[in-house]
């Protein structure tokens, strides 16, 4: 494992990030928390896959879908050890996060929690942990509870003990968080609020979509019992998801799509369901793209991801040292760079968020612009949007320079 990135030599690996975009301007990539440019090697490897073992997987006998067959399921054997799982088993593919955390509401949800319980979120989640929760609730008769973030993107275990233990509140069946927030970059104590949570024996639900890509993964360590995460924040490709169930758990729950391939056996009047992890894993699955996920996790492997957390902290030093130093800009999330994630959010006084990734737009710069899936923190910040850069492996000091010179750019055409 190397010590630094050699961000360089990374870049070369990145196709696009070689395209000179419509006006002559090199593309700067500072969108990472919503997608991950792609290593040629995850490229090539879905190609290969269409190219020489086009076929089928868990059904035929012939030479190329025993090889489909036996290269995805190397992917999950990948993850289950780039998470530290105890079992194959306790990975699922899905579509995405989303789909992760709503196979968890309508399966251990609907058979858990009932009129009077309730669940509890917290205000910076994405909409894909609050609605699923949201609509279990209220066809069951129980409440959504949210666990207050202060002015500076934190969280108190102190406050979640009372939320808890709230009288009137109901019986607490689950509680449901980002390990990263996608708006503010916190990263939040999960071993702590998992430990506090276990002594009252409350299952917890981690959303790692912003955390996985970032930082080392042990579920094991942390404890969690649910874990979802996207293969696409992660150097993968798009549509392939990831929920990781504790084997003891995930033996109770039933099954979410109904169909080929999650079964045993189908009789007139009856089914016998397929074997863990099979049977949450109904039809044909996104093959392809599952194994181009395998190359993005050997790609990771190979960097090591320590050094990917040591890159981010200090290329989120670097810029947050940077913009903090632009007039009338307003910064969102915690101040010290080692306890986010590689994003900021932020807010130019006299300018919508939306004017300014247009004018960044003109620089080759792409950020995100919006309410990023959030409105529930929106309106905690009292704010109807915000803008967002977002770093990744690739990213250098010179494309936060060139970011910092579009916003300066910005603020002279508001006259601010």
């Amino acid at each position: 494992m190397q010590a630094l990135l050699d961000v360089y030599k990374i870049r070369q690996d990145f196709p696009i990030l070689n395209r000179k975009l419509n006006d002559g301007k090199r593309l700067v990539y500072l969108d990472n928390a919503a997608t991950t440019q792609k290593p040629k090697e995850v490229i090539d490897s879905i190609s290969r896959y269409y190219s020489e073992y086009n076929s089928n997987i868990h059904r035929a006998v012939y030479q190329i879908a025993e090889e489909a067959t036996q290269e995805y399921e190397n992917t999950r054997e990948k993850i289950r050890k780039f998470i530290n799982a105890r079992y194959p088993e306790e990975i699922i593919f899905t579509r995405n996060t989303t789909e992760s955390i709503n196979l968890v509401a309508y399966t251990w949800g609907n058979s858990n929690i009932k009129k009077g319980n309730k669940v509890i979120l917290t205000e910076y989640e994405h909409h894909s942990n609050i609605v699923p929760w949201q609509t279990l609730c209220h066809n069951k008769g129980a409440k959504v509870k949210y666990l207050e973030v202060d002015d500076d993107g934190y969280i108190s275990l102190e406050d979640l003990e009372v939320l808890i233990s709230q009288k009137g509140g109901g019986k607490t069946k689950m509680i449901a968080l980002s390990e990263m927030s996608n708006v503010l970059g916190t990263i939040f104590p999960a071993r702590e609020i998992i430990k506090l949570a276990h002594e009252k024996e409350i299952p917890v639900l981690l959303d790692g979509a912003q955390s996985v890509p970032h930082m080392k993964t042990d579920v094991q360590q942390t404890d969690c019992d649910f874990l979802a995460f996207s293969a696409h924040k992660m150097l993968g490709p798009t549509g392939v998801g990831v929920l990781y169930v504790k084997k003891e758990i995930l033996e109770d729950m039933k099954p979410f799509i109904l169909g080929g391939d999650m079964i045993k056996e189908v009789h007139k009047e009856n089914t016998i369901f397929n074997d863990l992890p099979y049977r949450f894993e109904g039809g044909t699955p996104n093959i392809a793209d599952v194994i181009g996920f395998s190359a993005a996790i050997d790609y990771l492997n190979r960097i090591g991801m320590e050094n990917v957390r040591e890159h981010e902290h200090k290329m989120t030093t670097y810029l947050l040292d940077k913009i903090q130093n632009i007039k009338s800009t307003t910064i969102y999330g915690p101040k010290n760079a080692k306890d986010r994630g590689g994003l900021v959010s932020f807010n130019m006084e006299g300018i919508h968020p939306h004017d300014c990734a247009t004018i960044l737009n003109d620089y080759g710069v792409a950020i995100r612009s919006g309410h990023h899936c959030a409105q529930v923190l929106m309106e905690k910040l009292d704010i109807v949007a915000s803008s967002r850069a977002s770093i990744y492996i690739y990213n250098t000091n010179e494309e936060i320079d060139i970011l910092i010179e579009a916003l300066n750019h910005a603020r002279r055409i508001f006259n601010i």
